[in-house]
């Protein structure tokens, strides 16, 4: 008997230190990623761009994923679990100091760029954690220690919008369309040219800080983990590797409806704030919408938080993803259906429209779909589980195409709008677009109460 309790708490401890050290990564993943929802209209703004132009912002973001995943892997399989999260924060930071010649010259291309790097750094520390947090303890609460990580990314996807408009954009009221469109062509230039400026500082900040959490990285005990034990993959060349695994339907279905999920994700916050301007919610000092992203995020932090306390103690990982599809279907209609002009008031906050409340619970629908894809998707692939998880972070590129998509739909509705000279009572191609969405949350749905049970294309 005291033999057995020794061994759970060596288990439990073995299991502590990397948890601890993956949710502060995961902190920090969800600092720079939820910094482009107020980027998104910011560079509208700062850069003279359409709708669609700005969520090239999420484009250049999320498809350094789709095409660092596979290279992430070989570099992983080659330096390791900890050195490999140390590279990858150290890209992050290079990316954060490309920030500065963008801004510098105010080119759009450079901030693209710039993201594009950064999101190569989160390729690699993806594709690192994702597989480790799902093999460090039992199968059967992994997705309840996923939901621990995104809860400190989505904490940071909190604090980051605030944070960025409080301490550096709070003067957004000075650089409104209509006042900037008033300026002559020299102020003008000067005027957005001061703008951009704005960003410098803060990114080399958080460019010094991620490198000196690379360094941390690299001198802790993060354990190595080993994903083939019994050697059956290792021989492989990477495109028999591929080739096997996509044998493996649960895995395949697990990846499209991980991308779907991502575009969910991804729109519902980083599209709430550009939505929140068309609809004039502004607040006092003219910079509200910039914040919309911290109210997504503030119901996915509730969402993790009942995931870590539901899961699998009282719901299963399976049910609450089938929860998550429904609830998402639900909001989808809502929001496609529900009159922009029905206003509510919060305590502490400015009256907005109920709409982009609806947009925000997006959120919560969205907080379980990552860690109950992961582990279900994984599911029985043994040596495989690292080139699975490969493929599962290239689904993140439904990040880049949705958004694009999202923005293209917006524009053409909202040009039909006035052309149409009906404008100012219809609804607005950002809302109308949101019903792109609603096969992401079928396919969740789907998912959750068949796909994921396939070990056979034969029998799926």
């Amino acid at each position: 008997m005291t033999k057995m309790n020794n061994s759970l708490a060596t288990k439990q401890n073995s299991t502590l230190m990397p948890m601890a050290i993956l949710t502060f990564m995961f902190f920090i993943f969800g600092f720079v990623t939820w910094l482009n929802g107020p980027l998104i209209p910011f560079f509208k703004l700062a850069c003279e761009l359409s709708e669609s132009q700005a969520y090239f912002v999420t484009f250049a973001f999320y498809i350094a994923y789709f095409v660092m995943a596979i290279p992430s892997s070989g570099l992983i399989e080659r330096v390791g679990y900890k050195n490999g999260l140390s590279l990858g924060l150290i890209i992050i930071a290079c990316g954060a100091f490309m920030f500065y010649p963008a801004a510098e010259t105010r080119t759009f291309g450079l901030f693209l760029g710039a993201l594009f790097v950064m999101g190569t750094g989160l390729a690699v520390l993806q594709t690192a954690s994702n597989p480790y947090v799902v093999v460090i303890g039992p199968r059967e609460s992994a997705a309840a220690r996923i939901s621990i990580l995104g809860t400190a990314n989505k904490l940071a996807g909190f604090i980051a919008p605030l944070a960025l408009t409080s301490l550096v954009l709070s003067n957004m009221a000075d650089y409104t369309a209509d006042k900037i469109a008033a300026l002559d062509p020299a102020a003008k230039t000067a005027a957005l040219d001061a703008l951009a400026l704005q960003l410098q500082a803060p990114y080399i900040y958080m460019g010094m800080i991620i490198l000196v959490l690379a360094v941390l990285v690299k001198f802790s005990p993060l354990p190595e983990i080993n994903l083939d034990e019994d050697g059956n993959v290792e021989h492989l060349s990477l495109f028999k590797q591929i080739r096997n695994v996509l044998q493996r339907p649960q895995l395949v279905l697990g990846v499209i409806t991980l991308m779907l999920y991502v575009a969910a994700e991804v729109l519902a916050g980083d599209s709430i704030g550009g939505f929140g301007k068309k609809l004039g919610v502004y607040g006092e000092n003219g910079d509200f919408y910039l914040k919309l992203t911290s109210f997504t995020m503030t119901a996915m932090v509730i969402g993790y938080i009942l995931g870590i306390t539901l899961i699998p103690k009282y719901v299963s990982q399976v049910t609450a993803l089938k929860i998550s599809g429904l609830l998402g279907i639900a909001l989808v209609i809502l929001i496609v259906l529900i009159s922009p002009n029905i206003m509510i008031a919060l305590p502490g906050i400015p009256e907005m429209p109920l709409v982009i409340i609806l947009v925000a619970l997006m959120g919560l629908s969205n907080a379980l779909c990552w860690p109950a894809i992961w582990p279900m998707a994984l599911q029985d692939l043994g040596g495989y589980t690292k080139i699975g998880g490969a493929l599962l972070i290239m689904a993140i590129i439904g990040g880049a195409l949705f958004p694009l998509l999202y923005g293209a739909l917006a524009d053409s509705i909202n040009l039909a709008n006035e052309t149409l000279a009906i404008a100012k009572t219809a609804k607005s191609g950002n809302q109308l677009a949101y019903l792109i969405l609603l096969p992401s949350y079928l396919m969740i749905l789907y998912f959750a109460i068949k796909g994921h049970k396939y070990r056979s294309w034969s029998k799926a």
